[in-house]
């Protein structure tokens, strides 16, 4: 994916954003629910590493803090954030960067979807 594909990406959400709300736009870029998302990051402690706002107890520092996630060009450093890549990276970190200390946590696809729908609610 080009970074005209990222700049036409963040301008669709942009304008989503005049036709319903965060969660809304997160379910129509991803295929998931943000409501189940949040339950998922919950169930496999997501939170147990990241900071993830509206999770409570989410407030780690091992890994990144996930605040604003749909407003940054990269995930991981290494894919262009996008749907399709985000939910890649949560079912399989390792499939991108075999070198992440993000583990493998055996995300299902539904799930990863959902967990990436609520993550494109953080603004």
């Amino acid at each position: 994916m080009t970074l005209t594909y990222t700049c036409l990406l963040f301008a669709f959400v942009s304008l989503l954003s005049a036709c319903g709300g965060a969660e809304q736009q997160a379910s129509n870029l991803t295929g998931g629910d943000a409501e189940r998302g949040k339950a998922s990051i919950r169930n496999y402690g997501c939170g147990s590493c990241h900071t993830i706002p509206g999770i409570t107890g989410a407030n780690s520092k091992v890994g990144p803090d996930l605040s604003g996630l749909v407003g940054r060009i990269y995930i991981a450093g290494v894919l262009t954030n996008s749907p399709e890549h985000l939910v890649t990276w949560i079912e399989n970190p390792q499939a991108v960067d075999d070198k992440t200390a993000m583990p493998n946590m055996a995300v299902t696809p539904r799930d990863a979807r959902d967990i990436a729908a609520y993550l494109y609610t953080l603004r």
